[in-house]
């Protein structure tokens, strides 16, 4: 069995990856900050499941300073930590500069000195912003970001293809496209439209309503996130649509 290094553990996407790999039998090292980007609750919550497995092990980390990697001597790391939310993004730039771009740095580099070559990490659909063909490919130009959270995620795409190519470490990005489901993010539209149902109040609706999103299911994008830590990519750096193919507008 592996031993995984998994950032962002107490998250959403994060929880359910860890679970997924405790239950059968691998060693799985969290880190996560607990940042209060929404209640730390519902990620205390998270990490309670996964304390209770025997071969699961968590610090509290920031990803821009931590020197656990050097500690830990993992075999793979899936880094999933990073500034969410496209509209908090626009009010709050500089955060996504100094967690997804410097944060992901410094886990590139720790990797590097310590010779760890197999890295899955979160990208986002948002890289695609204005484009207006659809669908989506990874072949598209990414040239019309629409705020500061697509912008970051666009750069670590871009210092992964670098890393891999001066280091020569194997780096597969996703791009996830709207993910739901169990404990999800109470910033995301699923739980809102949940929560709005069940209070019996008014849901806020921005711009037109035809915008469209492509939900995915979170076993769907563990299922995606498992396959690319068990198959190393041909290709030393890759990124890849991890989506349902089915958008739907509000």
């Amino acid at each position: 069995m592996s031993k995984i290094l998994v950032t962002g553990c107490a998250g959403f996407i994060g929880s359910h990856v860890c679970e997924f790999l405790l239950k059968r039998g691998e060693t799985v090292l969290g880190i996560d900050n607990i940042n209060d980007y929404y209640d730390t609750s519902q990620k205390t919550q998270n990490l309670e499941i996964l304390k209770k497995y025997a071969n699961f092990e968590f610090s509290k980390e920031d990803i821009r300073t931590t020197s656990i990697i050097s500690k830990w001597k993992p075999d793979k790391i899936c880094h999933l930590a990073s500034m969410a939310g496209v509209r908090y993004s626009i009010k709050n730039p500089k955060i996504y500069v100094k967690v997804n771009i410097e944060g992901f740095i410094h886990i590139l580099d720790e990797a590097r000195e310590n010779n760890i070559n197999h890295i899955v990490y979160a990208s986002s659909s948002s890289v695609y912003g204005l484009n207006t063909k659809v669908p989506f490919s990874e072949t598209d130009a990414i040239v019309t970001p629409n705020s500061p959270y697509a912008t970051s995620k666009m750069a670590m795409e871009l210092y992964a293809k670098t890393y891999s190519q001066l280091y020569n470490i194997s780096l597969l990005g996703l791009r996830f496209f709207s993910v739901y489901g169990p404990r999800g993010r109470p910033d995301m539209a699923p739980y809102k439209f949940l929560k709005a149902i069940m209070d019996g109040t008014k849901f806020k609706k921005y711009g037109d309503g035809l915008s469209m999103r492509d939900y995915t299911y979170i076993d769907d994008i563990v299922d995606g996130i498992i396959s690319s830590l068990e198959n190393k990519s041909n290709m030393s750096c890759e990124v890849i649509n991890l989506g349902n193919s089915n958008p739907v507008s509000l």
